[in-house]
């Protein structure tokens, strides 16, 4: 198959077809609306998703999984601009990459830390509960 044949994208999506495609509720979806980082049409009360609010959709819930804050998201995907090669957009996110990774190697600093002092604590426990049944 050429790849001119494959199929065409939707030029629309509902917001159940968006949800069972991201595999994520209906009511998240209209969170994100909410908040200002999807904003679909509307005929009456349904809404009309666009294949730009769909990237943009997968582009939040990628920044989800990488720990990045709904205004970090936003932040980020706003800087948008194919013009001049996404260079800004593409800098903040490596700055906040490594703002990411600095937070997280904090994190798990203090994660071996605080398992080294239940360590101790164990142990000493032990101990004593060692010497009260010797007696």
């Amino acid at each position: 198959m050429k790849a001119t044949d494959s199929p065409a994208e939707p030029s629309s999506y509902s917001i159940s077809e968006l949800a069972r495609e991201f595999d994520i509720t209906t009511r998240a979806i209209r969170f994100y609306e909410d908040k200002g980082l999807l904003s679909p049409a509307r005929r009456g009360q349904t809404r009309i998703y666009s294949p730009e609010d769909r990237v943009r959709l997968k582009l939040i819930l990628r920044g989800k999984r990488l720990g990045f804050s709904l205004d970090e998201s936003r932040e980020i995907i706003d800087m948008y601009d194919p013009a001049h090669g996404n260079v800004e957009q593409l800098q903040r996110l490596l700055l906040h990459i490594g703002q990411k990774r600095a937070q997280l190697q904090q994190q798990l600093r203090d994660i071996e830390s605080l398992m080294g002092e239940l360590d101790d604590a164990e142990g000493r426990a032990r101990a004593a509960l060692q010497l009260n049944t010797d007696s």
